[in-house]
């Protein structure tokens, strides 16, 4: 089904072939390398100083990244930038204050001249595609499935941070990255959707890290045999592979797409140069792909339905022992293997939604699949979101909401809640599948400290429509007989200019921002001292700590706009008694009995774990951190470079360690930490003090020269007052 090639790869006659000693010469004949280069500034193709075109970010990340950019000097957008509310919109914590964020969000763009797109109306990365995207353009958005590669969009997610240095003018920075050729190669079979390739795309590459921090580009003449809708499906959960973007050829389908949504002019048709040289290669023969499910808790843990029908209790077990750690000892117990019955795997809920699972072709096939047969058992419920107004207009309009209404399916508005625990979380030791972008650990809502535990199954729209047809027994969507042919569909862009707010290049500066009582000022961060003192108030012994983790999603939305309060929340899933802890190292001071010289010595908590930031962009994963004291974060390795950069814009030290071998309440002391930031040195000589005192040695991987200054700083607001 998927190939992976480990050496280089060229591009010749539509498909990639294994490269010769000489074919490295061409290695500026990529779509990503034009693009990108063609968006630096730097002077030097190996080093790279990006400006985006546009920038964009939802509701629970654009209040801090404005507050931030404005403490800076921000005075008006210097380039388009639109903020949607699909993460925030349904959140009933905290009374009044979610659409006091919108509200604020509205004020903003009026007065710095942006978009805002009111709740409900598109999940943000739906908008982006229909009104925003465009070939051989670079979009940074403060979500981490910015992908628009399937429209010819070189799109990145990162964190808020990055996009305040694009609204202050200045540059995204990183090294020229490798490119990885994907070759679509043969033609899909009846039942198979976008998740199906994108699950088996996430299993090949997630654990080995094949494709890590790097640009996948989409090749072949199987690109062509998949709709548009299809290539953005896939395209926006490459994020799971853990690669940095995507960029995909383009074709008439590209263009039509494009004139559907009356943006004709957005289009330009793409592809490689014949012999382009790329640093690996993957090829995918869609004629081999079946239908997949991801079980709890990460994309990667995918099997064919097929395969997962054969041995379902195994599998079961294996998630439900990992399920059964995440517990505290004498809170409850986590069950999967009893959703086994009379041979067939049961579950109680079936879910479409998002930028993954809601556009319009997914949802239209559910629906004939579904046919005419009602969800009449009472233990099974299907929710299908459509990504935006537009798309379920159009769903409206050809029939299949109407069909999928008489059978019992609940349709809701545009709404991201499903894929971080906002909205339909499952009861306890519930399981529920899902056509959306994750699946990690306590994301669909769960507390498992509270011993409370649900999960999710990743499976395309097809799949799950042809479950809800067999009363919520796991079904191929292969093993269904239906008509596959889908109604036209005819974009409506009077629903956009009805609501939307366009204020790009239209800023009132004597406009006022709005506030509401839960929008609060970032706490002052200090610089840098000589020293650091470091008190360890976490250990994490998972491979892989998500940013879940770190921050849960769901109810904690509503807090996104004040600092203080949501830092209350830092860490609560995975280890309940962190924050008392940070917190504890504020409130009781310097440890004076060390001995060391507390002018000299920046002191502050600090979280070990092995790898740590994988999942969202959200950069609260690192500022909750550095509000409640931390100043550093030692890792054996990072799992994104998101996750890396908004610990340094945070202005908190990304070390690494050999071992996680760090035990709480000891002490890290490393001398001349400042000249070693400044001199740009990767290896630091620390004391370990506590009841084992010993020497050890921290590295970190090298900074450019505007992270050192944000680092000695002490954050990026500092850095930009100067």
């Amino acid at each position: 089904m998927i190939k992976l090639i480990n050496k280089g790869v060229v591009y010749k006659n539509g498909r990639i072939v294994r490269a010769n000693a000489s074919d490295k010469v061409n290695n500026k004949g990529t779509m990503a390398y034009k693009i990108l280069s063609a968006h630096n500034v730097s002077g030097n193709d190996q080093k790279l100083n990006v400006k985006f075109d546009e920038i964009t970010s939802h509701d629970i990340t654009y209040v801090g990244i404005i507050q931030t950019a404005k403490a800076s000097g921000l005075e008006k957008f210097p380039l388009p930038y639109t903020l949607t509310n699909c993460h925030n919109s349904l959140c009933a914590v905290g009374g009044t204050i979610n659409e006091d964020d919108h509200v604020f969000g509205l004020s903003a763009a009026k007065k710095y001249g942006g978009a805002f797109v009111p709740p409900h109306l598109a999940v943000i990365h739906q908008y982006i595609r229909e009104m925003r995207a465009f070939s051989g353009g670079m979009i940074l958005g403060s979500d981490s499935h910015t992908r628009y590669g399937a429209l010819g969009t070189l799109a990145v997610g990162e964190g808020g941070p990055e996009l305040v240095k694009q609204l202050l003018n200045r540059t995204y920075d990183l090294d020229m990255p490798e490119i990885v050729a994907v070759q679509l190669k043969g033609r899909l079979r009846k039942g198979v959707g976008p998740h199906d390739v994108a699950l088996a795309l996430v299993k090949a590459t997630f654990k080995s890290g094949f494709v890590k921090n790097k640009v996948l580009e989409f090749v072949g003449n199987g690109i062509k045999t998949l709709s548009m809708d299809f290539r953005n499906g896939i395209d926006v959960m490459t994020t799971e592979t853990t690669c940095l973007s995507s960029i995909w050829m383009t074709d008439d389908k590209t263009k039509a797409y494009y004139a559907e949504h009356g943006r004709v002019g957005a289009y330009k048709q793409m592809s490689p140069d014949e012999g382009a040289y790329y640093d690996k290669g993957i090829v995918i023969d869609l004629s081999k792909v079946e239908p997949m499910i991801a079980l709890p808790f990460h994309p990667s843990n995918a099997y064919t339905i097929r395969d997962f029908l054969s041995r379902p209790y195994e599998l079961l077990k294996e998630c439900e022992e990992a399920g059964n750690k995440l517990l505290p000892e004498g809170k409850g117990q986590f069950r999967l293997t009893d959703k086994i019955k009379d041979g067939k795997v049961y579950v109680e809920q079936g879910v479409i939604a998002g930028c993954a699972g809601g556009m319009f072709e997914n949802i239209a096939e559910a629906s004939d699949i579904l046919g005419d047969t009602a969800i009449d058992n009472n233990d099974f419920t299907l929710d299908v979101y459509p990504s935006s107004q537009p798309v379920y207009k159009g769903l409206v309009d050809t029939g299949y909401i109407g069909k999928l209404m008489d059978n019992g399916a609940v349709i809701k508005t545009a709404f991201c809640g499903p894929c971080f625990g906002a909205g339909d979380v499952p009861q306890n030791n519930g399981l529920s599948i899902r056509h959306t972008t994750r699946n990690f650990e306590s994301r669909e809502g769960s507390k498992p400290a509270n011993g409370q535990l649900s999960a999710v199954a990743l499976m395309d729209a097809r799949s799950i429509a042809a479950t809800a047809k067999n009363g919520g027994a796991i079904t191929s969507a292969m093993d269904e007989a239906y008509t596959s042919k889908i109604k036209k569909y005819r974009f409506d862009t009077k629903i956009y200019r009805s609501r939307v707010f366009n204020g790009v290049e239209k800023a009132d500066t004597n406009a006022s921002l709005v506030y509401g009582p839960n929008i609060a000022d970032w706490p002052k961060m200090e610089e840098l001292k000589d020293n650091l003192l470091l008190k360890v108030v976490s250990v994490l012994n998972d491979p892989v700590t998500t940013t879940d983790e770190l921050i849960p999603s769901g109810e904690t939305s509503s807090y996104r706009s004040n600092p203080l309060k949501l830092a209350e929340f830092a860490l609560s899933r995975k280890d309940p008694g962190y924050v008392a802890r940070a917190k504890a190292v504020k409130k009781d001071g310097f440890p004076t009995e060390l001995g060391l010289d507390e002018s000299t010595t920046t002191y502050g908590s600090v979280v070990c774990s092995i790898k740590p930031g994988d999942g969202s962009a959200r950069e609260q994963a690192a500022s909750c951190q550095r509000v409640l004291g931390g100043v550093a974060n030692v890792a054996k390795e990072y799992a994104t470079k998101r996750y890396r950069s908004n610990l340094i814009n945070w202005g908190m030290l990304p070390f690494l360690a050999d071992k996680n071998d760090f035990n709480v309440g000891e002490y890290i002391y490393i001398e001349n930490v400042k000249k070693g930031i400044e001199s740009g040195a990767k290896e630091f000589k620390a004391k370990i003090l506590g009841e084992k005192p010993r020497q050890i040695t921290l590295k970190m991987d090298a900074l450019t020269d505007a992270e050192k200054q944000i680092i000695l700083k002490g954050c990026l607001i500092n850095y930009y007052k100067g």
